[in-house]
């Protein structure tokens, strides 16, 4: 996400804590909250993707090779 876009979020939650949001600010700040929260989730997927774990016997699993409990096979 760029930056211009977290100040913009932080000016329009500034600006709450003093008066009420107008619709259109309302919809403004909703909308950059869903795009913040797609890239910090797309983050946490690619870093786990990225993320190998070692076992006590030394060997290394990657976490995107594991399966989720019930997943399809």
């Amino acid at each position: 996400m760029e930056k211009w876009k977290l100040d913009r979020l932080s000016e329009l939650t500034a600006i709450s804590r003093k008066r009420e949001l107008t619709e259109e600010e309302k919809g403004e700040r909703e909308a950059l909250r869903w795009e913040y929260r797609l890239a910090v989730r797309s983050d946490f997927t690619n870093t786990l993707e990225h993320t190998t774990i070692l076992e006590p016997d030394g060997s290394k699993i990657k976490v995107s090779d594991m399966r989720r409990s019930g997943e399809d096979k």
